[in-house]
């Protein structure tokens, strides 16, 4: 299992001048639940959506449930730009994605820029786990580690140490604001990832330096153990934690 390919994924996935959606599960019942959600997305949108699973996502298994007579999240246009073959009912389409002028090149691109603005207006996913109120720590994470962190947070309640957890379900658009948010309800941050370190850029965006960040990794297809995270709490907590900086 590995999360290295998130700033591929939501920061440079080819040239040009655009956005996808990435939505990221962690279980099999919301991936399975994500999948019908992105092509309902891409549709709407008329722009590519990604389903981002780590590795473990696909190496497990679990029970699945597909609602029957299911609603698209979006009211989806109907398709009138189809080439179904013209019966000379309509006028010909004439789909094209080849601007040689630059003036209606900047147009187009222009008109490709709102639309990203409104998915990051209106399609930010997110869910918190935890304590509700003020907690000692705020953890971020995502895919099937925010599953082991949410593990490590109910032995943590247990023992009396109040923590929470954002857990972003799109990483575009990124819920700043959700982060931003529950961070400024704890002392410390910490995120977790299987990387090097990439979400944490969001992460620490999102928080403009308004508390420190602290970072639990694992690499190379190792996955992070409720312990270890348990241990990093504890760490942050009696001031043994070095906080990072990215930027």
């Amino acid at each position: 299992p590995s999360q290295a390919d998130y700033f591929q994924a939501t920061k440079g996935l080819a040239h040009g001048d655009f956005r996808v959606l990435v939505l990221a599960p962690w279980s099999i019942q919301e991936a399975a639940d994500l999948v019908q959600d992105a092509f309902d997305l891409a549709d709407y949108y008329r722009n590519p959506v990604m389903v981002l699973g780590d590795g473990l996502i696909g190496q497990m298994m679990e029970p699945v449930e597909f609602s029957e007579g299911r609603e698209p999240v979006k009211e989806l246009a109907p398709k009138t730009w189809a080439t179904t073959g013209c019966d000379g009912s309509r006028p010909t389409n004439v789909i094209n994605s080849l601007f040689l002028d630059p003036n209606e090149l900047e147009q187009h691109n222009y008109k490709l820029t709102e639309k990203f603005d409104t998915m990051v207006r209106d399609e930010k996913r997110y869910e918190t786990y935890g304590a509700e109120e003020d907690h000692d720590v705020l953890i971020v994470a995502y895919g099937t580690v925010a599953r082991v962190c949410s593990t490590a947070i109910d032995e943590l309640s247990e023992e009396g140490i109040a923590v929470a957890m954002v857990r972003p379900i799109t990483l575009f658009p990124y819920p700043y604001e959700a982060v931003r948010e529950s961070a400024l309800k704890a002392n410390s941050v910490l995120v977790v990832e299987l990387s090097a370190g990439q979400m944490i850029e969001d992460v620490e965006l999102a928080l403009a330096r308004s508390r420190p960040i602290h970072f639990l990794n694992r690499m190379g297809g190792i996955l992070v153990s409720p312990d270890e995270v348990v241990t990093k709490i504890k760490a942050i907590l009696d001031g043994s934690s070095e906080e990072v900086h990215i930027g």
